[in-house]
């Protein structure tokens, strides 16, 4: 399926030609190299690994180093792998540019979401707070975790404080608006995970416009 990496850069908004205003993420996204291919035969399905952003080599390791070396590609910061649908081929080397991609067509985005530390329960799940009213110990802390005597414990997976964001998140079905090949920009409509400056794994949703209307 037809993917690449790059950095989101913010968001802004473009007109239509009837002077509708349009919210759009930039994604910018430089040539993507084919680092290494998968088979049937020698790993027992079909993958292409890609790779984006030089890497100084000053700040690669040994093992990274003698990887890239083997498969003969330059040295690159970050690595995906993409599963390759049948009749789909990459090759060694090719370099995969926000042209391939088509203006209208479905996309799903992956990245990191904002990390926001550890929050209460309220802002974490959204639960209700208690009574505001004078006298009240009740605000926004937890209530009752546990049932009484029987079983007297608190069940796994209940909602509570803890650690938000900074989780691997997927939007999908995004429409991509507009390519502009000579910036390497890809305008996505709507909002992508992450802070601005982070990386994001642009790709095909799994649907194509044909399959959609099919659905339909």
């Amino acid at each position: 399926m037809k993917t690449i990496i790059g950095k989101k850069v913010g968001m802004t908004q473009i007109f239509t030609e009837e002077g509708i205003s349009i919210p759009v993420t930039v994604i910018e996204a430089t040539p993507n190299t084919v680092v290494r291919v998968k088979t049937e035969e020698t790993d027992g399905y079909s993958a292409a690994q890609i790779g984006y952003r030089d890497l100084k080599e000053s700040r690669a390791n040994k093992p990274t180093k003698g990887h890239f070396k083997r498969w003969g590609a330059p040295l690159l910061k970050y690595l995906a792998e993409i599963r390759l649908s049948e009749g789909e081929a990459y090759e060694q080397g090719q370099q995969i540019t926000v042209a391939d991609f088509e203006e209208g067509r479905k996309l799903d985005v992956t990245g990191t979401s904002k990390g926001k530390g550890t929050q209460g329960n309220i802002k974490r799940h959204g639960h209700h707070r208690g009574p505001m009213s004078h006298g009240s110990k009740h605000k926004r802390l937890a209530g009752a975790l546990a049932a009484g005597t029987y079983p007297s414990r608190v069940f796994k997976g209940n909602d509570g404080p803890g650690r938000m964001g900074n989780e691997t998140v997927t939007v999908q079905n995004l429409e991509l608006i507009k390519v502009i090949p000579e910036r390497n920009v890809l305008l996505v409509k709507g909002a992508v995970p992450g802070k601005r400056g982070g990386i994001v794994k642009v790709r095909y949703a799994v649907k194509s416009p044909a399959e959609e209307n099919q659905g339909e």
